[in-house]
């Protein structure tokens, strides 16, 4: 039986946060033509690969700072990672939030006999509350309104304590209230009102346009790549962090 460690760390530059690199080899297949992006939008220097964790971070950080119900976001506590799709379908896995926490913020739970806890992650001594997970080519291959809906749709997903536990609502469909359109109606509402509002319009230009034109301009897209978090058996007793 394969034991893992409690606490994963990583400190840049000695021990840094894994990485994937999408080169331009990725978008040979894809299309021949149509790789330009419009010239305005502000999506970093040409040539130099896009870090895709690093802005879509940013975004987060900004969103938490104009949009009400983001308020109680911490930045410092989120990593943003990447993970590649099987294939070039719209369709499928666009995004995902993992808590890093059990109901109510507990890093244990008690399955049977059993007691188990969440392994804790370090990036450069701040610890990890959230992954919020992006599925590259398909996320960002969406129309800008999709992609911004499926940002928000995520971050509504973090507790409101951000104890990193996830909301949880009231019923049945503790995820999605009753109707996972409705849901994202309301986020598509959040989100028109932060484009509309925001005081930093670039940290969302790299929406404006897709995977092979974001490539194609930069040379390369890399983000973070961590493991999801694993149950560790513990003969501790139960706390709460």
């Amino acid at each position: 039986m394969r034991h893992y460690p409690t606490i994963l760390k990583w400190n840049n530059p000695v021990v840094p946060v894994p990485m994937v690199v999408f080169d331009r080899k990725e978008i040979g297949t894809v299309r021949k033509v149509g790789f330009d992006s419009p010239p305005w939008l502000q999506t970093g220097a040409i040539e130099s690969s896009f870090d895709f964790s690093g802005r879509m971070l940013e975004l987060i950080s900004d969103i938490s700072q104009n949009c009400p119900e983001f308020f109680n976001l911490d930045p410092n506590k989120i990593l943003v990672t990447i993970t590649r799709a099987r294939n070039f379908r719209l369709h499928g896995l666009q995004a995902r939030v993992t808590p890093m926490r059990f109901e109510g913020g507990n890093l244990q739970c008690k399955r049977g006999n059993r007691n188990y806890e969440v392994q804790q992650y370090y990036v450069d001594g701040r610890e990890i509350y959230y992954l919020v997970t992006f599925c590259l080519p398909r996320f960002q291959d969406q129309t800008l309104e999709n992609k911004l809906v499926t940002v928000f749709h995520e971050l509504y997903h973090i507790s409101p304590e951000f104890n990193g536990d996830l909301r949880r609502h009231q019923g049945r469909c503790a995820w999605h209230t009753h109707s996972k359109k409705s849901y994202d109606v309301q986020m598509l509402h959040m989100a028109r009102e932060y484009v509309a509002t925001t005081r930093k319009p670039y940290l969302h230009d790299f929406l404006r346009v897709d995977f092979a034109q974001l490539i194609h301009k930069h040379g390369g897209i890399n983000g973070s790549v961590v493991p999801l978090p694993r149950l560790v058996p513990t003969a501790r007793p139960a706390k709460v962090s």
